[in-house]
């Protein structure tokens, strides 16, 4: 009898596992981030088949520093050029750092539905720079 209601129990779950999977938010990329010093926003979309990344904020001190490495308006920059998604919560695709005005391999992964990790390398992947990006409901200086 005991088996029996075994049977039954692990049926019931075989069977409602597409209804509670489906239930489940799956984290996307698309949204407003900001900077893990507080000083850009960027917001990431669709573009195409791909995702991409414009600043919509920047402060002071990073417009400067965008300036002096030759990107006049910060603000409207393209930084996150053609990711593509590759399995859950990664993309690859091209960033562009404003403050040196060149574009290096990356990597995005989603930690979690608020939490980016916006990954940098050069030859080859050899050297790589990381940085943790956070969701936000509006831009800094709005309430």
């Amino acid at each position: 009898m005991a088996i029996g209601r075994l049977w039954a129990a692990l049926a019931l779950l075989v069977a409602a596992a597409p209804v509670l999977a489906a239930k489940v938010p799956v984290a996307q990329p698309e949204g407003l981030w900001l900077s893990p010093h507080n000083n850009v926003a960027v917001r990431t979309g669709a573009c195409g088949d791909r995702l991409c990344g414009w600043i919509v904020w920047a402060d002071r001190e990073a417009q400067a520093d965008a300036r002096d490495g030759g990107t006049p308006r910060l603000v409207g920059t393209e930084l996150l050029e053609d990711y593509r998604a590759e399995g859950k919560g990664q993309w690859r695709g091209t960033v562009f750092v404003p403050d040196l005005g060149r574009r290096f391999s990356s990597q995005i992964s989603q930690l979690s539905p608020g939490q980016l990790r916006v990954k940098g390398c050069i030859l080859g992947g050899l050297i790589c720079k990381s940085q943790l990006w956070t969701r936000i409901d509006r831009l800094p200086g709005q309430s």
